[in-house]
């Protein structure tokens, strides 16, 4: 188990240092002079010249991949020389020294994500500190959806094979796949947040916390929850109902299942007490990719409906070419993406000594 362990680890990690390889290199070196897109139409040269100096812009493109490395891992090394970027300057690192050799200090730290180009020098992992939060809450209700709709149609649509129920539930199924969610998200704002606001008292746009109108801070707004989770569980759902409805024909057509059916039990404890569960592992397997997933799908979501998440913070900072809000979210998406998966397979090791052996 440790050497499978070990194995799954290094994998993480050499796939963490390509996405951060391939980043690095499609928006540093693409785009443009970074330098100036952070003084924007109000550059001269000394104010150029210092820019590029401060943030090792001046350096040729391999050093500067090097200092982005070096920022984002968490053992580093720094030079002692106050003009170099990589000098540990007050308030830049939260770092715990180890040691100094040959005016390089060895340093164990949180990664630095660097600061964001549009917002006064505000470091990027505050901006994604603020707004995470709210994009995991958004994609765990919408996961919460799609699983407790999609478990029931899928079960449905089994028990009623080749029926009108069953058929009714694949086209449901397959609009919820095939259905962008830019094009759903501002449908559903349209219909249930416009033409219906009567009804549904619910808004078209509007994120997890909104200001109080006499000025004594803010609430939470969870009405705002609603239309935005069942847009973003709607691919989710549709992928859901089919994993089930095929993994509880395939479980019932089992021997064991007939011998239940022999024994005289009724249909409805069948299901419960022996085929749910065993149809369950394809769907769960589904459910771990799709909510890494859904920390990127939510970004045309939280945009449209002016939820103030990680994927509404992507599209501004794409507006604004602000590259590092951009590199950051993007590192932050794949790592949690690869953090998930990794501790699937292991969990998967652990119920199943055979993957192991693959």
């Amino acid at each position: 188990m440790i050497k499978y362990l070990l194995y799954k680890t290094g994998y993480a990690l050499l796939t963490l240092f390509g996405v951060v390889t391939v980043i690095f290199f499609l928006f540093t070196v693409l785009p443009g002079d970074p330098a100036r897109m952070m003084l924007d139409q109000n550059e001269n040269s000394e104010q150029l010249a210092m820019i590029k100096k401060k943030y090792g812009f001046d350096k040729p493109v391999s050093t500067q991949y090097l200092y982005y490395v070096n920022d984002l891992s968490p053992v580093s090394f720094h030079s002692t020389n106050p003009d170099d970027y990589t000098h540990l300057s007050e308030g830049k690192y939260n770092a715990l020294r180890l040691f100094t050799i040959g005016g390089i200090t060895t340093v164990i730290k949180t990664p630095y994500l660097r600061e964001s180009f549009q917002k006064s020098g505000k470091k990027v992992t505050e901006i994604i500190g603020d707004t995470l939060p709210n994009t995991i809450v958004l994609a765990f209700f919408a996961i919460i959806i799609a699983i407790a709709i999609g478990i029931f149609l899928g079960v449905i649509s089994a028990l009623n094979k080749d029926k009108w129920p069953d058929k009714a539930i694949a086209v449901i199924s397959t609009l919820g796949m095939s259905l962008p969610s830019f094009f759903a998200a501002i449908l559903f704002a349209w219909i249930f947040g416009f033409l219906f606001h009567r009804y549904t008292h619910l808004n078209m746009t509007g994120s997890l916390y909104e200001v109080d109108d006499f000025g004594e801070g803010s609430y939470i707004q969870w009405k705002n929850l609603i239309l935005p989770a069942i847009v973003l569980g709607i691919r989710p759902l549709g992928v859901v109902i089919q994993l089930m409805r095929n993994s509880l024909l395939e479980v019932l057509s089992q021997d064991y299942i007939r011998t239940a059916r022999a024994k005289g039990l009724s249909e409805i404890k069948i299901i419960k007490k022996h085929a749910l569960k065993n149809a369950l592992n394809p769907v769960v397997t589904a459910i771990s990719g799709w909510f890494a997933s859904m920390l990127a799908g939510a970004v045309f979501v939280e945009y449209i409906f002016g939820w103030n998440g990680l994927g509404k913070q992507v599209v501004e900072a794409l507006n604004t070419l602000d590259l590092p809000v951009i590199m950051g979210s993007v590192l932050v998406i794949a790592t949690t993406f690869v953090i998930i998966n990794i501790i699937v397979d292991i969990l998967y090791a652990y119920l199943d000594p055979r993957i192991r052996l693959e």
